[in-house]
Order: C-alpha cells, then sequence, then structure tokens
C-alpha cells in the first residue's frame, strides 16, 4: 500500500506493508533510487511481523520536491524521518539505511537517539570519517569525483535525461555484479526520474551537502546500536572507512562481504536480510 503522509511540511509517499501493530522498521533509500529499491526487503520483514515503511524521500519519485537546495540539507531529511515516526504513532523505530540513506540514518542517531531502537547502514561511513577521507584520501578523492560534478547547475541533469537516461542507468549496472538491475528495474527508475522536478531534487542533496550543511552534532560518538554491512567492491566508497565508522559506535558491528557491491541489498538480499533480521529481532 502506498500512502501520503504529511511530516516536517511535506507529503511523502510511503510504501506501506506489514501489521499495523508490529515493531516499526524503516527502510532509506539513496542515490538514485527511491523505495523499490527495497522490493527484496519490504514483503520479507512485512511477513516477520514487522510493520514495514519505505518513504520515497523528499524530492524522489512521488514524494514533494521542495524548492531550492537548502530544503535538502541534513537536518531537514533527518527531520523528514522523524516525523514519519511520529506520524506512524511510535516514539522509536528500526532504520535500515542505504547510500544517502544511510547517511540520514547516521545523522539521525547522532541528533535523535531516542528515537531509534537500532540501526542498520549499508555501504557509507559515518559523516566525520567521510570528511576525514575526502580531505585525506586521495583514492577516496578520485571515487568522489561525481560529487563535484553534480555541484554543477543544470548540465548534470541535462546529461542524465539524455537518450532515455541512459547515463542515470549506467550508473547502476556498470557499478554492480552483471545481471543485478534487470530492463523492468531500470524502467521503474526511469519512470520515478521523469516524475517533474524528481531528478533536479535529488541532485540537490548533493548539493546541500556542500553548500547548506548544518553544524556537526555535538559528539560524533553513536549510542545506538548499529550494524554496518559493506560490500568490498564499492566503487564509489572505500572499505577502509568502514572499521573506522565503527570505531565510533558505543555498540557497533560490521560485517564485510567480500563480492558485494555498493548495491549490496540487490545483489545479496537473502544474506543481507538475514543480517538485519539477525540484529534487530528481540531486541
Amino acid at each position: 500500500m502506498n500512502s501520503l503522509i504529511k511530516t516536517n511540511g511535506i507529503n511523502l509517499n510511503v510504501v506501506q506493508e506489514g501489521p499495523e501493530d508490529g515493531p516499526l522498521l524503516l527502510f532509506l533509500h539513496g542515490f538514485p533510487e527511491f523505495s523499490y529499491a527495497w522490493k527484496a526487503q519490504i514483503p520479507v520483514f512485512a511477513e516477520q511481523g514487522y510493520r514495514v515503511w519505505a518513504p520515497d524521500q523528499r524530492g524522489s519519485n512521488l514524494s514533494d520536491k521542495p524548492k531550492g537546495i537548502a530544503a535538502y540539507n541534513l537536518d531537514e531529511l533527518a527531520a523528514d524521518i522523524i516525523g514519519l515516526i511520529d506520524a506512524a504513532g511510535e516514539k522509536q523505530a528500526y532504520l535500515v539505511g542505504h547510500d544517502w540513506g544511510a547517511f540520514v540514518s547516521w545523522w539521525i542517531a547522532s541528533k535523535y537517539p531516542d528515537r531509534v531502537k537500532r540501526m542498520v547502514i549499508l555501504n557509507v561511513p559515518h559523516g566525520k570519517v567521510m570528511r576525514k577521507h575526502l580531505k585525506e584520501n586521495k583514492v577516496q578523492k578520485k571515487r568522489s569525483r561525481y560529487m563535484m560534478y553534480f555541484q554543477l547547475p543544470w548540465l548534470p541533469e541535462r546529461l542524465a535525461k539524455h537518450d532515455n537516461w541512459k547515463l542515470a542507468a549506467q550508473s547502476l549496472t556498470t557499478t554492480s555484479r552483471e545481471g543485478t538491475f534487470s530492463e523492468y528495474d531500470l524502467d521503474m527508475y526511469r519512470q520515478a526520474w521523469s516524475q517533474p522536478g524528481a531528478f533536479h531534487a535529488t541532485l540537490n542533496w548533493y548539493r546541500a551537502s556542500f553548500r547548506n550543511a548544518p553544524p556537526n552534532p555535538k559528539t560524533s560518538r553513536i549510542g545506538v546500536p548499529t550494524l554496518l554491512i559493506w560490500g568490498k567492491k564499492d566503487v564509489f566508497l572505500g572499505s577502509e572507512m568502514a572499521q573506522e565508522s565503527i570505531d565510533l559506535c558505543d555498540e557497533g558491528e560490521l560485517v564485510m562481504l567480500e563480492d558485494a557491491s555498493h548495491w549490496l541489498h540487490h545483489e545479496k538480499p537473502e544474506k543481507v536480510n538475514q543480517l538485519i533480521r539477525d540484529f534487530i529481532q528481540d531486541k
């Protein structure tokens, strides 16, 4: 079931499955995906009794797309998710985040630790670790050059849309294991990218991270119990950042998947689902 839910002054489209009285489990997607990214997770955890909510985060697919770069800073993105927890009538939720959804999850755990029971992060370092490596790690600087490209006005949007979103689709297919994304999957993404203003809005996440970043939390320590699952063949983010991130967690676990990429929840859904299940169940 899809519902538009008002939160933080906007409406987010949220895929909802599972019993109303089940523990709330939020799945937060990254770029260039939307809630469909969790197609291999949503029904599995709903069947296990969780109340699963997977939003199209602001700017994506059918959710609202507020104007201006500042509307996409981390404080706003985190407030959206806290508003969803409130809308569900819950004090706490389990969080699972990938890519940008993982950055949002880290931020929520820093600023609103009392709202998160447990957190699972897929292939994204703690923000402090990321900032350090962007400054000091030449290899990571090279890996992250696309972020600089996204700072340009209008050009990334125009080129991404060219030839039926060929470049955007290739950002998925050329960085994952062969066959990970079917043509049907890519058609679903093309539909989402084609929503008016959607691709521009999602690129504003990157622009806001450089131009409208909120002040860092008072402490870098993460008190929320955290599981970090990392696909070692990630071409965007170096695995050397994984252990440094877990070292900032009071209760942290790291699982390295040697033959998975940045898109590990697509490539190894059964393994990833089992790791998530074991970490959050009965907690």
